[in-house]
């Protein structure tokens, strides 16, 4: 058995029976009630720590509630974003097979453009040749008619008085360029009717 000091330091509830009745009684009735008073202390520390448990159980459903509220949330907006994201890249296709037809459309086109181009710069190139071969020919048509108009004025100088007047029109007329051909001097129907020495 131990001392009694050993006895006085230990909680009833570890003393044998032996040591309860060694014990006088006022001291266990005092030891008694001041284990009684922690036990009360102990559990209104216990009440409150529980209550405030429950309050921070509480707080947290709420949390978890508005947490549900706002997961449902996004994941409605998620929802709505993967639709539109589905309908752009639909868009995106269409433009993309869009812009391949224009490019496709685009090549045709200038090909087509510079066949064109090389037909009509054939075209050029033979027109300006021919143009140049009626300059020419026109040149050597202007020297034709100088000539005979010369010839003209000269078998004019040996001819009567009225018949000089009747070549005069042949000098007075313009020979222009020789780009004219009806009623221009030295066409066939005006030279022999002018400078016929017959008339």
């Amino acid at each position: 058995m131990g001392s009694d000091g050993d006895v006085l330091t230990r909680e009833l509830s570890k003393l044998s029976d032996e040591e309860l009745l060694c014990c006088p009684k006022e001291e266990l009735v005092s030891r008694l009630r001041r284990e009684e008073a922690d036990k009360i202390s102990a559990l209104i520390q216990r009440g409150r720590l529980i209550k405030e448990v429950n309050k921070q159980l509480q707080g947290h459903l709420v949390e978890i509630r508005e947490l549900k509220t706002v997961n449902q949330r996004l994941q409605q907006e998620n929802l709505e974003l993967r639709d539109l994201c589905c309908f752009l890249d639909d868009d995106r296709l269409k433009g993309k097979r869009l812009a391949r037809d224009w490019q496709l459309f685009g090549q045709h086109a200038a090909r087509v453009l510079r066949e064109d181009l090389g037909g009509y710069l054939k075209k050029l190139a033979e027109l300006e040749r021919l143009q140049d071969g009626l300059v020419k020919e026109n040149l050597d048509l202007k020297e034709l008619c100088l000539v005979l108009e010369e010839e003209c004025v000269s078998r004019g100088e040996g001819s009567p008085a009225g018949s000089s007047e009747l070549n005069l029109p042949c000098l007075a007329r313009d020979l222009g360029d020789g780009s004219s051909s009806t009623g221009s001097v030295g066409s066939p129907d005006q030279l022999h009717l002018v400078c016929s020495p017959d008339d």
